[in-house]
């Protein structure tokens, strides 16, 4: 019987532990096929994983291979993630957009119409807690009702955030390798953030999801910090999977998986990877087009287009999307 592994990947930034993850999975993982291959398409390669970076915000922080459609589209997804700038394409009669990150995050919908915004109700209850460091403070985005007949639920399940504290008299409470002297006015938290995942495609959406989640991650302990008036570090991010796969479709062919193992020969991994300094600008560039598009889409005139005559050099779009 071929078995899916169960594989533990652990990697210092993020495009370290993505590319040792997607070497393991292709070398280890069992021969799978899946309910969307095409007749002749080979298995797919699965297993289930946990893969634990301990900087998510160290540099280089961007892989070159691990984004398939390019920084603007990672720079619309990351806001999509802590934004919710496209909410309004949910529809759950459609093959697409049954739901967003967002959406089950900040306005988690009962069947009685009542929305929870999980996110500030969790800061809430961290920041008013006489024990801040407890094992409670999560979010989840199943919905039991509704998601297992509709087309394309959620593969993220839950959030779950730990604060621990850091500083001489307290030690470092993480499996970083990195273990540095803190003084006493250093003393402060680390936020970590673990993540469970039902399903996932390793090679085209493992990245970009961990890009923008890792963001949210970063936005919490931003308030946290702000609220509570201690310093709050971005600490570990682990992230569960019980299907992390490369579907076999993507094994070969133009942009595959065979792309990129030779392109991991000779060069090492900062040869293979972008700073996010070096993204900032094009960042920038996704951001106007998002604001653009968003306002005509407001207009009207469709979505994902620019209304003629729009200079999207210039284009305002709202100060949070820079933080």
């Amino acid at each position: 019987m071929n078995i899916p592994p169960v594989l533990n990947i652990v990697g210092r930034t993020l495009p370290e532990a993505w590319q040792k993850a997607m070497i393991a999975l292709y070398e280890e993982g069992a021969d799978v096929p899946t309910a969307y291959d095409r007749p002749g398409d080979p298995p797919s390669k699965e297993a289930t994983t946990q893969i634990v970076i301990e900087e998510p915000f160290a540099e280089p922080r961007l892989h070159r291979r691990a984004i398939p459609t390019g920084l603007e589209d990672l720079e619309i997804y990351r806001l999509e993630v802590v934004a919710g700038v496209h909410d309004s394409w949910i529809n759950l009669k459609d093959e697409q957009w049954n739901y967003t990150y967002h959406e089950r995050l900040f306005a988690y919908e009962t069947p009685d119409g009542k929305r929870t915004n999980q996110i500030a109700q969790m800061i809430d209850l961290i920041c008013s807690s006489e024990f801040p460091f407890g094992r409670r403070f999560q979010a989840t985005t199943w919905m039991p009702w509704l998601d297992p007949t509709i087309i394309d639920p959620p593969c993220l399940q839950r959030l779950h955030f730990r604060l621990v504290q850091i500083g001489e008299k307290d030690g470092p409470v993480l499996r970083s390798s990195r273990k540095a002297e803190r003084s006493e006015s250093e003393v402060g938290w680390r936020l970590n953030m673990d993540a469970d995942w039902r399903s996932r495609d390793a090679y085209k959406a493992w990245f970009m999801n961990v890009f923008a989640l890792t963001d949210l991650q970063r936005l919490v302990a931003r308030e946290i910090a702000a609220r509570k008036g201690v310093r709050v570090e971005v600490g570990q991010y682990v992230d569960r999977c019980d299907s992390l796969h490369i579907y076999g479709k993507d094994l070969e062919g133009v942009g595959g998986f065979a792309g990129f193992l030779e392109s991991l020969k000779g060069k090492s991994l900062d040869a293979l990877t972008w700073t996010s300094e070096f993204a900032q600008p094009i960042f920038i560039e996704a951001r106007r087009r998002l604001a653009a598009q968003m306002q005509a889409e407001k207009q009207g005139l469709g979505k994902a287009v620019i209304p003629p005559g729009v200079e999207v050099a210039n284009y305002p779009y709202p100060e949070e999307w820079d933080k």
